[in-house]
């Protein structure tokens, strides 16, 4: 009965020491696939502010809508055009009255504004430079721009801010990593370390190396995949939570995004857990006997 007893103690013993090193291995997962999201994020990011940078073409007064049209697919095809808003006369009007809270026609009896083409860049044009060439050549090549309007400091501005923190958010997806696969390395160290006297007496029975290594690396990686499982459960909880309450959050991550982050997390929990399991049986393998009691 005390055999039997003991014997269910060791069982619930080891499914209990099982359990912690999955759920910490998952935690440290799901922080993996926080810094994947950090920077898929940040680089999102990056490009979703760079295309909402734009710059605006007014055009002569003797146009037509007709020939505003065509010019606007010509420049529909343009490799540095995301996208165009054609906004004639009457829209810039009407806006116009909205933003002085009264007709300018009432005072100067014409339409004082010009009909113009608003025009979003891809992000690899959204600077200063690409703006400047770009601006020459449609100058040259078109004899109905009145003049082309952009803010150059706000362009700037907005550049060096989102360069500033794609560089602060990759130090400090660097350190995060860093710890990541420390923690992970701890933990399969210490789940090891509990069985080293095992290891011993295997090895001296003659058992070889890789036939002792063999069933640590099974196991561990299998609770690295349930781990990882569980962290992208966690992760996609979180995203969801994330895109349901920012309104934009969905235009810097998209469903590609999120499965490159599932996989990721995945591969870290097999190869992380594995390589882990790897050195540290071999640690125990060639430690003399005497530092196996410390």
């Amino acid at each position: 009965m005390k055999r039997k007893n003991r014997s269910n103690n060791t069982k619930i013993s080891i499914i209990n020491a099982k359990v912690t090193t999955t759920i910490s291995i998952s935690l440290v997962l799901f922080l993996l696939g926080l810094i994947v999201l950090l920077l898929i994020t940040a680089r999102s990011l990056s490009v979703y502010v760079k295309e909402n940078i734009s710059f605006n073409i007014m055009l002569n007064e003797n146009m037509s809508d007709a020939d505003i049209k065509k010019l606007q697919k010509r420049l529909d095809v343009e490799p540095y055009v995301k996208s165009t808003e054609m906004i004639t006369k009457e829209q810039a009007l009407n806006d116009l009255t909205k933003d002085l809270g009264e007709d300018p026609r009432v005072l100067l009896d014409y339409n004082p504004v010009r009909a113009s083409i608003e025009v979003y860049l891809r992000s690899n044009y959204a600077n200063k430079d690409s703006i400047a060439a770009i601006e020459k050549q449609l100058k040259n090549s078109e004899s109905n721009i009145n003049s082309i309007m952009y803010r150059e400091d706000m362009i700037e501005a907005m550049n060096d801010n989102v360069r500033h923190l794609s560089l602060a958010l990759t130090a400090l997806a660097i350190i995060l990593l860093v710890i990541s696969v420390a923690l992970i390395n701890n933990t399969i160290q210490l789940s090891i370390y509990s069985k080293r006297f095992l290891i011993r007496t295997m090895k001296l029975v003659g058992a070889t190396g890789s036939f002792i290594r063999k069933p640590f690396i099974r196991d561990n990686i299998f609770s690295g995949i349930i781990a990882a499982v569980l962290a992208i459960v966690a992760l996609s909880a979180l995203i969801y939570y994330l895109s349901s309450n920012l309104k934009d959050f969905m235009g810097v991550i998209n469903v590609q995004s999120i499965l490159l982050i599932s996989v990721v997390v995945l591969v870290s929990g097999i190869l992380i857990t594995g390589i882990s399991s790897y050195f540290a049986v071999n640690r125990f393998l060639n430690m003399d006997v005497d530092k196996l009691y410390n």
